[in-house]
Formats: structure tokens, C-alpha cells, sequence
């Protein structure tokens, strides 16, 4: 069956266009149930998912352990704010510090809400250890970043889609070249507290940064005594076939930011784990959530650490990567400007095709994938995608191609 919408999914997107503020440009499909890396129209077509809701669907759409650790807690208790304990929230922050190798976890909901956290935390061990004047904490950035859409962090942000009409923007933070090693060393002075990236740029088109580039940032700011905050948020947990993006270049930062797979597809939750030098600096009230580190979402975040401390995820998202990016390098180079990425995470350039004109053919065809920035589609399937389904969904994407 052709991925076309039917009635039931025109009449959903008629609501929808009636009721919803335009802040997204849906393909024209509309879900109804999924199961691991398939998911099912409100019409009954089929089609599998080679997005994976921006990593955050990385063991599939209601994997069995997930599911199952959500119904325990379920039954259980599912909010009591950090007003109080709860037993689940001791055993999470001690499982996610112990799998990042680090000592302190500071739990929030989404990927902003953990970015903002990084941003405060930065700030504060500015001044209180660094010894940066009050006010005058510098963060330094790269272009084409994608951290988050709040007023703070689309302050910094170089895409006019995400900055533009927002303003006044909050100051504290330099931009330099993504990759430029010489354009980070000239931006860095007494007042920068911290530099931060993401490993992998996703929203820019899942842009590897050139050989030795975070080796060299990881160098510049130890030597300066700064702060390194990898920003894994997509590329964490598996996605590249590592547990994080970082590994691939033997470096250890100083503070991750997680989010999106942690939460299994099933809850929100994201959190900034670091030493207890830095996460120290926090004192009660001083920063906070209620649904922050609430017990259903430690549970299955729990269940997704368990998952990823045995490496089977990540082995997998290696291998199949490896044919992932092998069968898109045959692609034909009249159509395919360049194709990048790590593990089962892949952006591919069009030279005549627009990204979005490609995700509609793909749904059509039914793949679902995600156009961004024009001529560019993003490809990061579940991790638990068979290598026959991967294939049937590359040879879709081929026959659009050609």
C-alpha cells in the first residue's frame, strides 16, 4: 500500500492546522500505534521510521523492558516533586554517573530545560571557582549550533528560523566556526567559562567536525582552565555507536548533556551529569524542577542505562551503521552531493532534489525521514532496526534518488 494520507489522516491534519500554532511543518501523516521500528497510520498504512523521533525513540517504539519498567512504576507512585525522596531517584542518579563515568547527575525534563542547567552551572563555577568577575561569564559556542529553542539559547543561535523576532537576546556568548580550532584559541580570554558543542551537529546535518577537532577543544580548555560541555543530547546513548559521541576521539569532557533516548520514547527526562566539583556549586533553591527526576522517569531511564551498560546497542548501531553508510555512498554522485555521519545516524545532500521534497517521495514510499536546511535529509533509524528493514527502507530512498 502506497503511503498516501487518507481520509481519517486529512481530517486530523484539518484539525490539527485549525487549533495548533504553526510551529512545525508535519509530512502528512498521522499516527495511530508503532511498535519497534514500524509505526501505523489513523488509515492503517505502515511505515517505518528511519527518524526515531530525533534519537529519542533509539530502542524503538515501545520496546518490551521499557514498557514493562513504566507499568511497574505506574502502579506504583509517579510524582512527589524533590520536595521529597522517592526510591528510584537515589539508584538513577548513581546508574547514569557511573555509565558517563562521572560523580554527580542533575536531573531535568527535557533537552532545553538540561542545556539552560548547563548554562547556569557554567556560570556559577565561573565565579565561584574560576574567580570570573560577577556578570561577566563568557560561553563560547559554534555556529550552526542546535541546543534548544528557549530565548536564552536561541540568543546564540545562527539560524534565522530559530532566532529572528525573539529578541532582546541574552549576552554572555561568543560564536566561532564550527571545526576552527584557531577561530576557539582567539575567542578564549579570562572571562570564558566554558566552551559548548555538540560532538556531532544534528540540526545543522549531522556535520562531523574535521579530525582532531574535539581532542583540540578538549586541550584548549583544559589549558585555560575552562569548561568542556558536550552537548549529547542526540548523539549520546548509543546513537553513533559508542554510548557517547565523544569516544570516537578519545576525549572526556567535563560535563554532558543527555536527553531525548533517556527517556526511552516514553517519558521525558534529561539531566547534566559532571564532577562534584562543578554540580557542587548548587545549593538548595538554587535551581530546580518539579517534574525533574520524577520516579516514572528514573525508572525507565533506569531501564535504558541497564540496557546500555551491556554495549549491545552500541554494537549494533556500529555495525549497521557501517552498512548504513556504505549503502548510501553508492548512491549515484549526480544526485547525492555528500553524505556524513557516525553509527546509524546520517545526514545526505541533494544536488537537485529539496530535503523536503525527498521526505515526501519517501513517504510516499512509505520512510519516514526529516528534511533540514534545504537540500539535506536526516537518516537516524531505531537501534533496534533489522538490517532487511534498513535495507528495504535504502532502497526506497534509492529509488527516489533515481
Amino acid at each position: 500500500m502506497a503511503g498516501t494520507a487518507g481520509p481519517r489522516a486529512a481530517q486530523l491534519r484539518a484539525q490539527a492546522a485549525a487549533h495548533s500554532a504553526h510551529n512545525y511543518h508535519p509530512l502528512p501523516v498521522a499516527i495511530a500505534e508503532a511498535e519497534g521500528s514500524w509505526v501505523t497510520d489513523v488509515d492503517g498504512t505502515r511505515y517505518v521510521d528511519m527518524l526515531a523521533a530525533y534519537s529519542a525513540i533509539n530502542f524503538g517504539h515501545r520496546h518490551p523492558r521499557l514498557v514493562a519498567a513504566a507499568q511497574r512504576q505506574l502502579e506504583r507512585v509517579t510524582l512527589v516533586s524533590r520536595a521529597f525522596e522517592h526510591d528510584q531517584f537515589g539508584p538513577f542518579c548513581a546508574e547514569l554517573a557511573a555509565l558517563a563515568d562521572m560523580e554527580m547527575v542533575l536531573p531535568m525534563n527535557t533537552g532545553a530545560e538540561a542545556v539552560e542547567t548547563a548554562i547556569k552551572t557554567a556560570r556559577k563555577w565561573g565565579y565561584e571557582v574560576k574567580g570570573v568577575p560577577q556578570g561577566e561569564a563568557v560561553i563560547v559556542v559554534f555556529d550552526g549550533n542546535f541546543h534548544g529553542r528557549t530565548t536564552t539559547i536561541v540568543s546564540f543561535s545562527t539560524d534565522p528560523e530559530a532566532r529572528d523576532g525573539f529578541g532582546p537576546y541574552t549576552p554572555g556568548f561568543r560564536i566561532v566556526p564550527f571545526g576552527d580550532l584557531t577561530a576557539l584559541a582567539e575567542a578564549l580570554d579570562e572571562n570564558v567559562v566554558a566552551v559548548l558543542a555538540e560532538p556531532i551537529q544534528g540540526e545543522a546535518g549531522v556535520l562531523v567536525p574535521p579530525p582532531g577537532f574535539l581532542v583540540g577543544v578538549r586541550e584548549l580548555c583544559t589549558a585555560h582552565g575552562i569548561l568542556f560541555i558536550a552537548d549529547e543530547i542526540q548523539s549520546g546513548l548509543g546513537r553513533t555507536g559508542t554510548t557517547f559521541a565523544c569516544e570516537h576521539d578519545d576525549v572526556v569532557p567535563d560535563m554532558y548533556i543527555l536527553g531525548k533516548a533517556l527517556g526511552g520514547g516514553i517519558v521525558p527526562i534529561s539531566a547534566v551529569v559532571s564532577s562534584a566539583e562543578i554540580l557542587g556549586v548548587f545549593q538548595p533553591g538554587q535551581h530546580g524542577s518539579t517534574f525533574g527526576g520524577n520516579p516514572l522517569a528514573c525508572a525507565v531511564a533506569r531501564e535504558v542505562i541497564a540496557m546500555l551498560a551491556t554495549g549491545e546497542y552500541q554494537e549494533r548501531s556500529a555495525k549497521l551503521g557501517t552498512h548504513l553508510h556504505n549503502r548510501l555512498c553508492d548512491l549515484p554522485e549526480s544526485e547525492v552531493r555528500e553524505v556524513r555521519g557516525r553509527g546509524l545516524w546520517a545526514g545526505v545532500d541533494f544536488t537537485r532534489l529539496s530535503g523536503r521534497k525527498v521526505c515526501e517521495r519517501l513517504a510516499e514510499r512509505r520512510v519516514l525521514a526529516k528534511d533540514t536546511h534545504g537540500s539535506t535529509i536526516r537518516l537516524a533509524p531505531p537501534l533496534v532496526i533489522s538490517e532487511d528493514d534498513l535495507d528495504w527502507a535504502l532502497d526506497q530512498l534509492a529509488a527516489v534518488v533515481r
